[in-house]
């Protein structure tokens, strides 16, 4: 019993050892190439596997993740026979891991190699102002005979990035050189820019302010304007209901007459340097003379029908004084005669100018 028990234990013994030999876990985003006697048998996935010990063999274990292969720069001869160092990133993974293992012997060494060449036949056809400027094209172009060209080897070029352009230094210097004249001149158009710009602006400020005081001028001249009007219209029509109302009044001819001799004593003051004389004044002081004669007022008296003296001879000797004393004496009493019809005249208008005013209002 005790025998059977061994043989038992060594045959559960020798079946764990088999299948830990034959059972294989491959994980996920890897592949298995399997080969039965050295020959190709098939590919494993991710999952759990069996194979025969002694006769399947692993040949490859395959990572079918995307790699990014950064290779070192390398110089690189433009067409104006300038030379740069140039540093690639390539990005591929493998789509088929038979053609990986059978297909080159060593692929990553293959892909730099084919990539550095290809990339010397682009760049010798292009300039280096090209080359700076034509990154994404010499990427896409790169990446197209990178991929058609690892087909064969069950690779998949999915991207291709140009990480470095280094040009010699003295290609730097130049370089450096032109950027800064590029800059000066961008920098002396804007300041020419920004100058026009601001002339013109302070020209249309002076334009809009020389037009806004023209305005105020041409406002203030009409207000003016109306301003006079109004004030030219209300003095006429104040005059003309003065007039109205004195001639709703019945003002006499003796009142009109009157005004005419106070506009005469003031023209007549003694400051203007011209005195005009109406030509109807005798018949305005004979018109006084009646006016007094009629009203009872003044110095009217009775008319002196008797023989008139006979006047003496004058003297030689004395000729002179007597007639200087006549004239001043007769100047005296007649000027002393019209003050007194002056002021009885003037009281007795003035009464019936009240009156009349009086029974108008």
């Amino acid at each position: 019993m005790t025998r059977q028990y061994i043989i038992i234990g060594i045959v559960v013994i020798l079946v764990i050892i088999f299948l830990a030999i034959s059972l294989r876990i491959v994980p996920q985003a890897s592949a298995f190439v399997i080969e039965r006697l050295g020959k190709f048998k098939t590919v494993w996935g991710a999952g759990l596997h069996m194979r025969i010990p002694i006769l399947d063999t692993i040949a490859k274990r395959v990572s079918l993740k995307e790699q990014v292969l950064d290779f070192p720069p390398q110089p690189v001869i433009t067409k104006d026979n300038v030379t740069v160092n140039l540093d690639s990133v390539v990005f591929c993974k493998v789509f088929d891991p038979k053609l990986y293992t059978y297909g080159v012997e060593n692929p990553i060494a293959g892909l730099q190699n084919l990539s550095a060449t290809t990339l010397r036949n682009i760049v010798g056809e292009l300039e280096l102002d090209q080359l700076l400027t034509s990154r994404d094209a010499i990427n896409q172009k790169l990446q197209s005979i990178l991929d058609i060209a690892t087909d064969p080897w069950g690779i998949k070029v999915t991207r291709v990035e140009l990480k470095n352009i280094q040009p010699p230094r003295e290609i730097e210097e130049v370089m450096t050189k032109q950027m800064r004249a590029e800059r000066e001149r961008r920098q002396t158009v804007l300041e020419a820019q920004a100058h026009q710009e601001a002339v013109v602006s302070r020209a249309k400020g002076d334009k809009e302010a020389k037009v806004l005081a023209a305005q105020a001028e041409r406002d203030a001249q009409i207000a003016l304007a109306e301003g006079r009007a109004k004030s030219i219209e209300l003095v006429y029509t104040a005059e003309a209901e003065g007039i109205t109302r004195l001639k709703n009044a019945n003002i006499d001819s003796n009142v009109l007459r009157w005004n005419g001799i106070k506009a005469m004593k003031d023209v007549a003051d003694g400051r203007a340097t011209k005195i005009f004389m109406p030509t109807d004044l005798a018949s305005i002081v004979s018109s006084l003379g009646v006016v007094a004669e009629s009203l009872g007022i003044g110095d009217a008296e009775k008319i002196d029908r008797s023989a008139k003296a006979r006047t003496p001879e004058a003297d030689d000797c004395c000729e002179e004084d007597d007639a200087d004393y006549t004239r001043s004496s007769v100047t005296h009493e007649a000027v002393e005669a019209a003050r007194k019809i002056e002021t009885e005249v003037t009281s007795s208008l003035g009464e019936r100018y009240r009156a009349a005013r009086e029974d108008q209002f």
